[in-house]
């Protein structure tokens, strides 16, 4: 022990008799901003994901990288100190989970490159000049739904609970990539189902949604897929049990926690494409230069188990196309 504190000592007077210019010249470890707006308890995957999107570009951290987490616990209000504490932090990149947090980085900084994971239309939210050359200081993966992709939910939700005559979607008003309900109203028209919109805006909120469900005569719930509703995903899944009603969502890991059915992309694998990005960047790339990347494959996953709570019968046909199946 005395042999390895010696050469410590020896190591960092050689280091402090360094030439200046020489000092200069040895490379500082990059570091990057992660802004989420869920916690490490319920999205230490994704940070998991993005490291390893990271590594596939050479940076690991602990090694040639270090990492800033700043996780705003389901409270959009912090977005805007998170952010500004990682400009002053002077991260080389910030990674942001979701149009709150993106746009709390893009009012902290015109100048640091952002890699966003973000809402259906980035150009109309003026987030990038054109998917193909986003043109300033932010790029990253699109993942949230279009009007089409609701439709194909209500379809699914049709053929799993047939005999549901009525649904809700649960929506926060107060999300900045809202998107036009009343689209939604034809398509459940034609698959027989009234559609209702019930907005909620904090924990409670959501509590009283799903309580009132009967109430109103709502026989099933679909879940908007904003972060406002995903970094709550263990809450409203323990609802959906207690009150005994199916619902739909957008992301598996709803699902994984005892969900009944999701379809939609996979914010695994943004966050993957977020790391590789991030790390692109640190090579030299600009974010102006790398198109904005939209989801090509979708999953289908089932929860047996609820199903079977829930009284439902899964057709053949529905587990033959579901991407992953929980018994």
């Amino acid at each position: 022990m005395m042999r390895r504190r010696k050469f410590i000592t020896l190591l960092g007077g050689a280091a402090a008799a360094m030439p200046v210019g020489v000092r200069a010249q040895q490379p500082a470890t990059p570091v990057v901003g992660f802004l989420q707006p869920g916690s490490p308890a319920e999205s230490g995957h994704f940070a998991a994901a993005f490291l390893e999107g990271l590594k596939h570009t050479g940076y690991v951290q602990g090694e040639n990288l270090i990492v800033e987490y700043r996780w705003a616990e389901g409270r959009y209000e912090r977005f805007p100190g998170l952010a500004e504490d990682l400009v002053k932090r002077r991260v080389m990149v910030i990674a942001t989970g979701g149009p709150p947090a993106t746009f709390a980085a893009k009012a902290a900084t015109a100048a640091i490159p952002i890699v966003f994971i973000g809402s259906d239309d980035p150009i109309k939210e003026g987030l990038v000049a054109s998917l193909n050359r986003p043109g300033g200081n932010l790029t990253g993966v699109t993942v949230f739904t279009p009007a089409a992709m609701w439709s194909k939910r209500l379809e699914l939700l049709r053929i799993l609970a047939p005999k549901v005559g009525s649904a809700a979607i649960l929506f926060n008003p107060n999300d900045t990539a809202n998107w036009d309900l009343n689209k939604m109203l034809p398509s459940a028209a034609a698959l027989g189902l009234q559609l209702s919109f019930l907005p909620a805006v904090s924990d409670a909120e959501i509590e009283t949604a799903f309580a009132g469900a009967r109430e109103r005569r709502i026989e099933a719930f679909l879940v908007s897929d904003k972060p406002f509703f995903t970094v709550r995903y263990r809450q409203i899944v323990a609802l959906e049990a207690r009150h005994a009603l199916p619902v739909v969502y957008g992301w598996r890991e709803y699902v994984s926690a005892g969900g009944l059915m999701s379809y939609g992309s996979s914010l695994t694998d943004a966050w993957h494409q977020v790391g590789l990005y991030s790390g692109r960047i640190l090579k030299g790339e600009k974010p102006a230069d790398l198109p904005v990347v939209q989801p090509t494959r979708f999953e289908l996953a089932l929860n047996l188990k609820t199903a079977k709570t829930l009284g439902l019968d899964v057709p053949d046909k529905l587990l033959a196309l579901a991407d992953e199946v929980i018994e």
